[in-house]
């Protein structure tokens, strides 16, 4: 079975966006470099929004680019899903996404996408690990990473931490209450502005 790597980008103060959702800088450093992360630009669906391609700095992109290549499914909640509409249907990595919901997937939105719906974590990850294989499973960070983590599912916690407090917003182990104990760090690169990081969690 894949490695189950619960992953987001993270201010240094431990969290993924605002109390509004928004990441302010934390994304920055996607798009202000002058390495792009895939081979070539895709000009079909822009994911940062901004009409900006993925250009990191040069250790970035090798981290990036190995990371990104492993995953096959990626693990998300509703509210990411409903934030960022699901991508469009073209997640930035891995060929499908499994959706973390009680309420179905939205009538009629993008048929073509390999996009399931599960009403639980057990459930999103026995459905990702049946379709990913061999290939890694990315976990978003936040209120589902979180419970994933505390019910002993995850494998590896993988942070990308840019240099700046948020103060409060929403926290990158959700509302995880417990301890959970991770080895040192297998993985640090340091980017520009970022600083790439990969513990295994201890079993």
């Amino acid at each position: 079975m894949g490695t189950v790597i619960m992953h987001n980008v993270v201010s240094v103060d431990g969290f993924i966006a605002d109390e509004k959702d928004g990441v302010g800088p934390l994304h920055e450093w996607y798009f202000s470099g002058d390495t792009p992360i895939t081979g070539s630009d895709d000009p079909e669906f822009d994911h940062s929004g901004s009409g900006s391609s993925f250009r990191v700095s040069r250790a970035s992109a090798g981290y990036v680019r190995e990371m990104w290549q492993a995953i096959g499914v990626i693990v998300m909640g509703r509210r990411l899903f409903d934030l960022v509409n699901g991508w469009e249907g073209r997640p930035p990595t891995g060929e499908h996404v499994v959706v973390v919901s009680h309420r179905p997937k939205p009538e009629g939105w993008h048929p073509e996408a390999s996009y399931h719906f599960a009403g639980d974590i057990t459930t999103a990850i026995a459905k990702a690990q049946e379709l990913a294989g061999d290939r890694a499973i990315a976990v978003n960070a936040g209120d589902v990473g979180g419970q994933l983590l505390a019910a002993g599912l995850v494998d590896e916690v993988a942070m990308d931490v840019v240099p700046v407090v948020f103060g409060s917003g929403k926290r990158y182990f959700g509302g995880i209450d417990g301890q959970v104990l991770l080895e040192d760090p297998h993985v640090v690169v340091q980017g520009d502005r970022v600083l790439h990081l990969k513990f295994k969690v201890r079993r």
